[in-house]
């Protein structure tokens, strides 16, 4: 019974998943702007592939013996990958033209764009070096 709870829950998280991803327009956004529609299907294998990835990597004991380069670049990758679904969501949203026209900055939004930025990275760096070791 446990398994069938465990698969059915999975089932549904991955489809909210690929739903979250759907409305946004992750995918057709970046081969549109990237003018890549004959590779749609690598796209696809890619998605799937890195989902039943990390899915077999947080279910199982497994473990990777990898050095800094690699972990380096699995992070740049993870930070892409994030960095892409916060820019769809507040694209779809329009996040920030209102957030500009609401505090009255609309003629800096450039700036308003910087401190996010600057301030997440400093979010991010206070995080790594002080609460993970």
């Amino acid at each position: 019974m446990d398994i069938i709870v465990g698969l059915a829950s999975g089932l549904i998280v991955g489809t909210g998943f690929v739903a979250f991803i759907t409305v946004l327009g992750i995918i057709p956004r970046l081969i549109q702007l990237s003018k890549t529609n004959k590779f749609l299907h690598f796209y696809e294998f890619g998605v799937v592939s890195g989902v039943m990835f990390g899915s077999y990597l947080s279910f199982t004991p497994f473990h990777l013996k990898v050095g800094v380069p690699f972990v380096l670049i699995w992070g740049l990758l993870h930070g892409v990958f994030i960095g892409m679904l916060a820019a769809a969501l507040t694209e779809v949203l329009n996040v920030f033209p209102i957030l500009a026209k609401r505090i009255n900055v609309d003629q800096q939004i450039i700036w308003l764009m910087l401190a996010i930025v600057l301030g997440k990275i400093a979010g991010s760096l206070f995080q790594w070096l002080l609460f993970v070791k």
